[in-house]
């Protein structure tokens, strides 16, 4: 079949007598020749290509033959029909009565859109796997911006954050450093093995340590002994069964933020027992004798926190007054998205700093030193001032809770978009839509409280979206 046939014509051939494909053949061209005409004739067609190898298949049996014909026709649908139609006039094949009936023309192009509409089918859906939208390509910047190279601590592998960080986490192997690393943690260091290098027992006694280990029996056996080689304050540990390199970024979020201090794991037994029993809420202070100045950096680190040019974090806020203790509590604990680090470390260290100043007489008292403010501490208070008080306004949060800028809650997506100062969490008096939360994630906001959400064509995963009652259960 030649590249310009169109059509083809497919018959049936009956022989009362046995013949061969030659008689047919000579009955095709002798039958209808002088026909249709000089335009129409078979042999002129042939010669001009438009009328293409004419395929007889034939048997014989009992006396009779039964065959096929095709032909390849490059003429349009009328003259095709006219040619096909022009094949069952034929009576006689060689010696023997015969009969040719025409069972279809089949257009040749059909099937081709056939095989091109399945290719193009293929081919979309591959497109449509390798297009990527705005916020996974925006996601994908962050993290690769977010996450460092292994290095190397004392032959041991490590976050780049080790050597010169005020905090170190304590994990079991090379994986575990790369998956916390993926996560945005980068001051973690493996002992690889069950056996503690000596390399990470001496950083265990100059840096505030968090042992996070998988929860299965070798990572009690670190634990144990680490704590007889070394120094551990905080213990955090996988859930039962399962190695810190499996964890999803939620999951290691929520054992870090689960951590408790190494005395209640001695007295439980083992770490799952002691998280078990406090469900991370008791979690006592450091010693004091090795208390981390105000500007430490946490153990771990939180992308959405505020530095200073030199890539340090900024001073700490006044410790809170007793009256606003518990509200600062409430604000340790909040959780906030992808934040990492233990929230009572910054409070700690925020004692210890004051403590330290006050002590050297440079500045005045705690009680001397904080001042009175109006503006709440917690995201629990800015929902409500914002929400339960029906202000449809939209408030814009920083990393400390503080008031970055207020709009009408209709302003929301232009404010959120054109923030200065990206805002770690938004406080909405009115309904969250998909056009906001793209642009939240866009701009790398870790969390929204809404009076309540509509319906969503895509989440992102990385900003964390509640309403107002979802909070207060939660709390």
């Amino acid at each position: 079949m030649e590249d310009t046939d169109k059509y083809l014509i497919h018959a049936d051939v009956t022989a009362d007598g046995v013949v061969e494909r030659n008689d047919v053949v000579g009955a095709i061209f002798g039958q209808t020749e002088g026909l249709l005409g000089t335009d129409l004739d078979l042999r002129t067609l042939q010669q001009s290509s438009k009328v293409g190898r004419i395929d007889v298949s034939i048997n014989s049996q009992n006396g009779q033959s039964f065959g096929r014909i095709t032909i390849a026709s490059g003429l349009d649908r009328v003259e095709t029909a006219i040619l096909a139609a022009s094949l069952e006039t034929i009576e006689r094949i060689g010696p023997c009565r015969s009969t040719v009936d025409v069972e279809r023309i089949e257009d040749v192009r059909a099937a081709k859109r056939r095989e091109v509409v399945e290719r193009a089918k293929g081919l979309l859906g591959a497109f449509e796997e390798s297009t990527m939208s705005s916020a996974e390509l925006v996601e994908q910047v962050r993290e690769s911006a977010r996450t460092g190279e292994v290095v190397e601590y004392e032959g041991l592998p490590a976050g780049p954050r080790v050597a010169d960080g005020d905090a170190i986490t304590v994990v079991e192997g090379r994986a575990d450093v790369v998956v916390l690393l993926e996560y945005g943690i980068k001051n973690a260091v493996a002992v690889e093995g069950t056996n503690v290098p000596d390399a990470v027992a001496t950083l265990t006694t100059e840096r505030t340590t968090t042992a996070f280990l998988d929860g299965d029996r070798g990572g009690d056996l670190i634990l144990k002994e680490l704590a007889q080689v070394g120094e551990v304050e905080y213990v955090a540990v996988a859930p039962a069964g399962k190695s810190v390199e499996d964890l999803s970024r939620e999951e290691v979020h929520e054992a870090l933020r689960g951590k408790v201090a190494h005395e209640l794991v001695a007295e439980a037994g083992s770490p799952r027992e002691a998280v078990a029993a406090t469900d991370g809420s008791a979690r006592p202070a450091p010693a004091t004798d090795r208390a981390a100045p105000a500007t430490a950096e946490p153990a771990v680190s939180e992308p959405g926190e505020t530095t200073t040019a030199e890539g340090e974090p900024s001073p700490a806020r006044p410790p809170p007054t007793d009256a606003g203790s518990g509200a600062a509590v409430e604000s340790a604990v909040e959780p906030t998205g992808e934040a990492t680090a233990d929230p009572t470390e910054s409070v700690d260290e925020d004692e210890s700093a004051a403590g330290d100043e006050s002590a050297a007489g440079d500045e005045p008292s705690s009680e001397e030193g904080v001042e009175e403010t109006d503006e709440p501490a917690t995201l629990g208070a800015h929902v409500r001032n914002v929400i339960d008080d029906e202000t449809e306004q939209t408030r814009l949060l920083d990393g400390d809770f503080s008031v970055i800028g207020t709009v009408p809650a209709a302003e929301t997506f232009d404010a959120v978009a054109e923030a200065s100062a990206v805002p770690v969490a938004v406080v909405i008096d009115g309904e969250l839509d998909q056009r906001v939360l793209d642009v939240a994630a866009q701009r790398g906001v870790e969390q929204i409280v809404a009076r309540s959400t509509g319906e969503f064509v895509k989440r992102p995963t990385d900003v964390r979206v509640r309403t107002a009652d979802q909070l207060r259960s939660s709390d």
